[in-house]
């Protein structure tokens, strides 16, 4: 089975043979990706490693992790599995908490918060917190007035 690793803080204008040739020296069977903007074709700071077992991935970890590459230490560690997303690469998080800045993580909408999604069951809309209180002052009088009619 193979593992895939996250290869981070890639300098911007690196090459995909750039990057297999720092792993190649360590097994020839290593697979490299360097993810690409599209628009500008140019590396978007990281990328990803396949190698064969978990052995092998622990030992290129333990021996490439802080590895300087045209002046920026990589950070190498093991991918978590592909979320789908909206293109063929979705950007997989690193296992470790913060992986990825604040600005990668809410990328889709320019707002800053989503409006949840609500079912047409009435049991699993959850009312804001901040309006509890009142929304429980309106279901009471509500509540009373439809009783006297």
């Amino acid at each position: 089975m193979s593992i895939r690793l996250y290869v981070g803080n890639l300098p911007k204008d690196l090459e995909r043979q750039e990057l297999e040739a720092v792993f190649t020296e360590f097994d020839s069977s290593v697979s490299t990706k360097v993810i690409t903007d599209r628009k500008t074709g140019k590396c978007r700071g990281f990328g990803f490693v396949t190698v064969k077992n978990d052995e092998q991935a622990d030992q290129l970890i333990e021996k490439f992790n802080g590895y300087m590459l045209k002046d920026s230490p990589i950070k190498i560690e093991k991918a978590l599995p592909r979320t789908k997303g909206k293109g063929d690469e979705a950007e997989p998080t690193a296992t470790s908490a913060g992986a990825a800045p604040a600005s990668k993580r809410n990328k889709s909408s320019g707002s800053k918060s989503r409006k949840p999604t609500t079912s047409s069951e009435p049991e699993s809309v959850q009312p804001d917190p901040r309006w509890a209180q009142e929304l429980e002052k309106l279901k009471q009088m509500l509540a009373t007035q439809t009783a006297s009619s």
